[in-house]
């Protein structure tokens, strides 16, 4: 297994210095330290952005012609920088996913970018790589049936926006109840635990709705897993209390669930805000060591 990173990509942060910029060069180090290969993409074309998203909001996206509250919303000051981040991002959860169709699993060093919805720009995400990435595979034929298993703290409303009308997805999201984003867009399936909730009670039903999912939905062809690390118990936006032991078990949960169905998994790795970045990158690290052992051997 191979993952993908556009940590090399920077831009400015202006004063939105709570954005954990830095986790992804430090995560990239850590990976390469562990001996997996580390590929970087190309930006995704326009047109494949203008294909899920609506194209005015894509334009104007790309040219920066946010009004204030847009950019609020967003979470994050605009800059050209950001957009090319953004793009090269969004290729990478494709190349993790083609990656998965092809030796079983995939991983990219970012992504599940899930708040971002067809014509709005939410919660650090400017567009929906899931979302974008099923599309793009949709148009080449190389698969149709796909589940998103979302364990970000925060509910993938974005995601929920984009493919919940779509017979041929199911979004299942499991988040901390009363946590951002405050609006709910329905899932097909979503979970909502109460602020505390630790690692066996978090498990427990995750274990649950995984069943439920594949029972309502059937057997999907390829599955994004969105591993976000600030359900842990330290991460300031989170206010759910797992360990990251817990963590890691919520991984095996999810990877052995589709290893044992037969299903090719995209892993990505969505938010974490601990205080040290050091723990959020203990945590990402350890959902790509565990997606490395799960891959197939050849």
């Amino acid at each position: 297994m191979r993952a993908w990173s556009h940590s090399r990509l920077t831009f400015p942060l202006g004063r939105k210095q709570r954005y954990p910029l830095s986790k992804y060069g430090l995560l990239r180090e850590r990976v390469e330290a562990d001996g997996l290969e580390v590929a970087e993409p190309d930006a995704i074309p326009w047109p494949a952005v203008e294909q899920t998203h609506d194209p005015h909001f894509a334009t104007r996206m790309r040219r920066g012609s946010l009004t204030v509250r847009e950019e609020r919303v967003l979470g994050l000051p605009w800059s050209a920088e950001l957009v090319t981040r953004t793009l090269h991002g969004i290729a990478g959860t494709l190349g993790a996913a083609r990656d998965a169709l092809d030796g079983g699993i995939g991983a990219m060093l970012g992504g599940g970018t899930h708040h971002a919805g067809r014509a709005s720009a939410r919660g650090y995400c400017m567009f929906n790589d899931v979302a974008i990435a099923t599309t793009v595979l949709r148009r080449e034929g190389a698969v149709r049936r796909v589940m998103v298993v979302d364990c970000d703290v925060h509910q993938g409303d974005g995601t929920a926006e984009l493919l919940g009308p779509d017979r041929d997805a199911f979004t299942l999201s499991v988040q901390c109840a009363r946590n951002f984003p405050f609006t709910r867009i329905p899932s097909d399936l979503d979970v909502e635990l109460p602020a505390g909730t630790g690692d066996e009670t978090y498990n427990n039903a995750l274990l649950e709705a995984l069943d439920e999912a594949w029972t309502r939905f059937g057997e999907p062809e390829l599955v994004f897993y969105v591993a976000g690390a600030d359900p842990w118990e330290g991460d300031a936006l989170g206010r759910l209390a797992l360990t990251k032991t817990g963590l890691a078990a919520r991984d095996a949960l999810v990877l052995d669930r589709c290893r044992s169905a037969g299903v090719p998994v995209v892993v990505t790795l969505a938010g974490g805000y601990a205080p040290d970045v050091v723990d959020t990158v203990d945590i990402h690290a350890a959902t790509i060591r565990a997606a490395a052992a799960a891959a197939p051997r050849r």
